[in-house]
């Protein structure tokens, strides 16, 4: 009966197979030759040294590519390749040209392959790409300190106040912290598609925010349940709460280092200093969102420290990330990641709300938390202006 039975399994998936062997050998019958070449070149990071521009680039495409000129500003130019000039599926290399740029001046680069393919790159405004330094590293580390772990601190810095509130006025700031956290959610899915479509198609960047936040979700769903069944309690204690929406938002500080990091790399000095006091200005209603939950307990010193560092601290690895090895796939990974981080505790206050309003017999939505909650999506909207514009 088992062998029968493991029979029954392997004959549908060797048909498969066949089926898929017998297409990939023979043709689905109704092919064309494609008017042009498929061929897909991506520039993935263009860097400014004094002596010209250094671009590294892959091919993703089914074929490989020979790379056979250059064109800088609408001027045919020198180059040179290296490993060579071919890209077989997948190989990366760097192709370096001697140009005489002008500091702060817009530069378009296109890259032509044999068969007259164009890629297009092009620098908003030329200026020395920052090397890998001892003093550069301690420079990015402090922009990412004060973008990340000064804005949450002063944030936390409201529990003592916070902490006189009456029950129902606490619950509507829980509420006020989920309106907080659903533009952040929103915010952290946007900017991954924007990151991951930087990257090759071949990836499917939004495709790997999407999973990273679904998987995230889900597996955080997962181990808070094992742990309440464990302790058996019916809810998240506070502290744990507030340590997930740390972790979440740290993540999405990531994305916000990324952002500075990357603007200051490419130069765009002015758009990389707008960030930072936009970001900070923002970051400092995660403080109180995070000290929230806490409002029902008595935290230590130690804690409030902790819940600082690892909402802030990622800010810091942001900008060392995007400043000197910037990737748009793993940054759009980490925003997936942190997106789904904070839809779980989202979910996870709400759920405390609800059970806290029917302890009480009290209506689920009252007109307290929904004033909380409109409140912390217009205080996240108008503190966005500092970023977007």
């Amino acid at each position: 009966m088992k062998v029968k039975w493991l029979i029954s399994g392997l004959i549908p998936l060797l048909l498969l197979i066949a089926v898929v062997a017998w297409v990939m050998v023979n043709g689905a019958g109704i092919e064309k030759d494609p008017a042009a070449p498929i061929e897909v070149l991506n520039i993935e990071r263009i860097k400014t040294t004094n002596n010209g521009f250094e671009l590294s680039i892959s091919n993703t495409g089914p074929e490989s590519i020979t790379l056979s000129q250059v064109i800088v500003d609408d001027s045919i130019w020198g180059f040179s390749v290296t490993p060579s000039a071919t890209f077989k599926r997948f190989e990366k290399g760097t192709v370096t040209i001697n140009y005489p740029w002008v500091q702060g001046d817009p530069h378009v680069i296109k890259l032509i392959t044999e068969n007259g393919i164009i890629t297009e790159g092009d620098i908003a405004a030329a200026t020395l790409t920052p090397e890998r330094s001892l003093s550069n590293f301690l420079n990015y580390g402090f922009i990412g300190f004060y973008v990340g772990v000064i804005p949450i601190t002063l944030g936390l810095l409201w529990y003592p106040f916070m902490k006189r509130f009456s029950r129902k006025s606490i619950n509507a700031i829980l509420a006020l912290t989920v309106g907080l956290l659903s533009f952040l959610f929103i915010g952290t899915l946007v900017d991954g598609f924007e990151i991951g479509a930087e990257a090759p198609l071949v990836l499917q960047g939004h495709m790997v925010v999407i999973l990273g936040a679904l998987l995230t979700f889900l597996l955080l769903i997962g181990f808070d349940q094992y742990q309440q069944r464990k302790q058996e309690k019916k809810v998240s204690s506070p502290f744990n709460i507030s340590l997930l929406m740390a972790a979440g938002i740290g993540l999405h500080n990531f994305g916000e280092g990324l952002a500075i990091g990357t603007s200051f790399s490419l130069g765009e000095a002015a758009l990389g200093t707008f960030l930072i006091i936009g970001f900070t200005l923002h970051n400092i209603t995660e403080g109180i969102g995070i000290a929230a939950p806490l409002l029902k307990i008595k935290p230590r010193i130690r804690d409030f420290v902790l819940l600082g560092l690892i909402a802030g601290a990622p800010a810091i690895l942001g900008t060392w990330f995007g400043g000197f090895i910037f990737s748009p796939i793993i940054g759009a990974l980490f925003l997936g990641i942190g997106a789904g981080a904070i839809l779980q505790v989202i979910y996870v206050i709400t759920k405390m709300l609800i059970n806290d309003h029917k302890k009480h017999l009290e209506p689920t939505v009252s007109w307290m938390n929904l004033s909380g909650f409109s409140l912390g999506l217009l205080i996240m909207y108008l503190t966005a202006f500092f970023v977007k514009y």
